[in-house]
């Protein structure tokens, strides 16, 4: 349980006593930019690379799968845990079924152990007394040569089979060592790591305490400003009414200068018309006198010419005025009044409350300037206490604990560090001298199949064998004797590393791997009968509080704060005593103590409403548009003056070519010069006359009644600065307050989640756990050990099949003391 025990250990640094903790508001108005939490870079890097040896160890693990297919007994152990180790009779029932595998290979080993060295002690007596192959006498067989050439084949292919198991042992006895020497620049990295952590936490702290001149500058910018920012916000909502109903008096008083400049050209165009008029009926009138003159010459008695002159004379009464201007009545009285009324400047008087109104801002600058020092300093005073909860955070004092720690655990380790490494050349050493045992068994092996085979002569009967061939077969023998003297030894590290890496990797390694040992760890009352949560009890002695080592393990993990990691808002609740309201509560009543005064703002005086009732009393709705309109809607004459002129030119083109003739041309050319001169610009001024008329029709169509709505709008409005503007400024200031909070809120959230997430982050703690458990004790030391005793205990299971080849191929080889002999009458029979 190394897991645990390094777990326990790195959590149980961080344990010290903490104390309680509220939540916040929330407006968005300006975000602010608070920066990022300074963070250290980590150097430790996890990633094991093992290189082509990897493959081994996979070919390990696939092994042990298959003798052990179990799934991770959890049950099992947390009742062994519970128990404190006390099994009863069903409890080593499960045990050996869940190790039954383990057990079986293990005991086969142990049976080897014991039956080898017997095996080995029998051979030798048998052999002793001339059995078992110890007579120096061979036997001539016909397939003799063929069994020569399979015992070699077979003992050289087992020999290189249990070469590749001792070439395996010793590279994973080697790889093994180079690891442990490996470990120191590992375990600087992760002290390091450590080191960067414990010394970036009151950084980071202190930051957050730093960035809180962030929103309060902010604040300040706005208090300040406070003028332009509430004032606009309060002039806004009022101009909703006031706006509008400046607008109207503005419009009204244009409505006046309008009807001013209407009235002057009704009064114009009536003098110009009248006389115009007049002017054209004295025309009229003289061309009807001379054009009667020249019908009663005696030109007209003739018969030719006397019913076209009686038609002419006929048509003369066409030729008079039919509009008539004079019957009008005039305008005079109605200008009068109006120019009496624009005596008075409105559109100034209306400038004038205009300006009043967009001083708005100005007056609540002016008027706030004391509360406004008032709330700066409620604001120092804010930031004195976030400072103060900020460096109450318990992480400080688990800081300073853990570096004393720390500094005793780097010196720890650095003094036996090399106590570790000699007893790993220890190690190291045992191991390559059973490497070594082996080899020189495969050395005997092979000497013994390269001078047997080498001095092997077919023609030489066994008594005749050479020099080489016999030294071949002793090799052989030398290999069986070493053989039986040490492969129960070597079962022995098999059997015991064995049953120790395999255990270590399926109970250890891989549910580390999986995550299921945390779900042991994690049991209820496990440790400590009564404690429910083992890790809350041992850090901070409230077992009541839901702490795993899952949960702590897999935070640290993903980088996240110790506050999250350990829960510790359950012992100190950052947001509870960073809540914004209770440090809002003075900057409330400051800004509820605003008191701001509008009342000075007048927006149109009472001249300037008189002017606009003397401008609706100025009877102009009394003026008869009806008579003036039908009037200048009739023709300036009877008779379109053109077309009578035609008329009467084609009448005299009737009359004989004569003096006639020639009269009545002239007076058609007279009457359409009249027409020029007089009718057109009379013509011209009427339309000015008719457009006139309708302006003021449309400005008088109840005055009274646009007057009174125009008054009435404005003297609403000024109600609402008097009255009720008071209203607006409460909620326009509350909407300013919470801008100003707002920064606030910003800030504390944001401390809030730096604390949970971002400060003092522990992967470095999650580094040591995957350092010590996945790389250290798995990758390092499991995977070598396991790969070790695979290969060793492959070529010492492998001597068994050796060694029976190599005593029956030293017959072939070693010289006989006697053999079979033939006789010759019997070779020829």
């Amino acid at each position: 349980m190394a897991f645990v025990l390094c777990l326990l250990l790195l959590l149980a640094l961080l344990g010290s006593p903490v104390s309680q903790g509220h939540s916040v508001h929330k407006t968005t108005v300006g975000t602010l930019d608070l920066g990022y939490l300074p963070a250290g870079n980590y150097e430790t890097n996890l990633y094991v690379d093992s290189g082509p040896i990897e493959i081994l160890f996979r070919i390990v693990r696939a092994f042990l799968s298959v003798v052990q297919p179990n799934p991770f007994p959890e049950d099992l152990i947390r009742k062994a845990v519970q128990q404190r180790f006390e099994h009863t009779k069903n409890d080593y029932q499960k045990v050996a079924h869940y190790e039954i595998g383990f057990i079986l290979l293990a005991g086969l080993g142990l049976l080897f152990v014991v039956l080898i060295p017997l095996v080995g002690l029998c051979f030798c007596m048998c052999r002793c007394c001339n059995n078992c192959g110890g007579e120096m006498h061979q036997r001539q067989k016909k397939n003799g040569d063929c069994r020569r050439r399979c015992f070699a084949t077979s003992l050289f292919v087992v020999s290189l089979i249990m070469s590749i198991g001792v070439f395996c042992a010793f590279v994973t006895n080697q790889h093994l060592t180079t690891q442990v020497q490996g470990m120191r620049p590992l375990i600087k990295s992760n002290f390091k790591d450590l080191r960067t952590l414990l010394t970036d936490t009151p950084e980071q702290i202190n930051y957050l305490v730093s960035q809180f001149d962030a929103p309060k500058n902010q604040a300040l910018l706005d208090l300040d400003n406070i003028g332009p920012l509430l004032g606009r916000r309060v002039q806004a909502q009022l101009g909703k009414r006031v706006l509008p109903a400046l607008d109207a008096v503005l419009t009204m008083a244009g409505a006046i200068r309008e009807t001013r400049e209407a009235l002057e050209n009704v009064s114009a165009s009536m003098e110009i018309l009248q006389e115009g008029t007049n002017k054209l009926s004295a025309n009229l009138t003289n061309a009807k006198e001379n054009l009667k003159n020249t019908l009663n010459d005696a030109a007209c008695s003739e018969a030719q010419a006397s019913s076209t002159c009686n038609v002419i004379k006929n048509s003369l009464n066409q030729l008079s005025i039919n509009a008539n201007f004079s019957r009008l009545p005039p305008v005079t009285s109605q200008l009068a009044k109006v120019n009496e009324v624009l005596k008075i400047d409105l559109a100034r008087l209306v400038q004038k409350g205009y300006a009043a109104f967009n001083d708005t801002p100005n007056m609540v600058q002016n008027q706030t300037k004391n509360i406004i020092s008032d709330v700066k300093s409620v604001l120092d005073s804010i930031g004195t206490n976030i400072t103060v909860v900020i460096k109450m955070l318990p992480i400080q004092k688990m800081i300073t604990d853990f570096v004393i720690y720390l500094t005793q655990t780097e010196t720890y380790i650095d003094n036996y560090f090399p106590l570790v490494e000699q007893y790993d050349f220890y190690r190291w050493l045992c191991c390559l001298i059973a490497c070594c045992l082996l080899i020189l068994i495969l050395v005997f092996y092979y000497l013994g199949l390269m001078c047997g085979t080498c001095g092997y002569k077919k023609h030489k009967t066994p008594t005749n064998r050479g020099c080489v061939s016999n030294t071949g077969g002793n090799f052989l023998m030398a290999g069986v004797g070493f053989s039986f003297l040490f492969s129960w030894a070597l079962m022995i590290i098999v059997v015991s590393t064995f049953v120790l890496g395999g255990n270590v990797e399926k109970l250890v390694c891989e549910p580390f791997k999986e995550k299921s040992i945390f779900q042991v760890l994690d049991t209820p009352y496990l440790f400590n009968p009564q404690w429910r949560n083992y890790l809350s009890g041992l850090l901070f002695k409230n077992p009541d509080v839901n702490l795993t080592f899952k949960q702590v393990y897999s935070d640290c993990k993903e980088n996240k704060g110790i506050y999250t990691s350990l829960q510790l808002d359950k012992f100190y609740n950052i947001s509870k005593f960073l809540a914004i309201s209770q440090y809002t509560q003075d900057l409330t009543i400051q800004f509820e103590s605003i008191k701001i005064n509008l009342s000075t703002i007048v927006l149109l005086d009472e001249v300037g409403k008189e002017n606009l009732w003397n401008f609706s009393f100025s009877g102009i709705d009394g003026i008869d548009f009806a008579e003036y309109l039908a009037e200048v809607n009739k023709s300036i004459t009877k008779v379109d003056l053109l077309s009578f002129a035609n008329d009467l030119e084609a009448r005299a083109e009737q009359l004989p070519k004569g003096a006639l003739e020639n009269a009545l041309k002239g007076h058609a050319s007279n009457i359409r010069m009249i027409h020029h001169q007089r009718v057109i610009p009379l013509e011209q001024e009427m339309s000015t006359l008719n457009q006139s008329i309708r302006l003021l029709q449309k400005t008088a169509t109840e005055l009274m009644v646009k007057v009174s709505q125009v008054i009435a709008t404005v003297e609403s409005a000024q109600l609402l600065i008097n009255n009720n503007a008071s209203f607006i400024i409460i909620e326009e200031t509350k909407k300013y307050m919470d801008a100003i909070i707002d920064y606030f809120e910003q800030y504390i959230q944001w401390v809030i989640d730096s604390l949970t997430m971002d400060v003092a982050a522990c992967k470095p703690l999650a580094n040591v756990i995957d350092t010590a458990v996945e790389i250290f004790l798995c990758s390092y030391i499991t995977n070598s050990v396991n790969a070790f005793w695979f290969g060793l205990g492959g070529a010492t299971m492998f001597l068994v099949p050796a060694l029976i080849f190599a005593v029956k191929l030293s017959k072939f080889y070693r010289r006989m003391d006697s053999e079979d002999v033939y006789d010759d009458a019997m070779e020829q029979w």
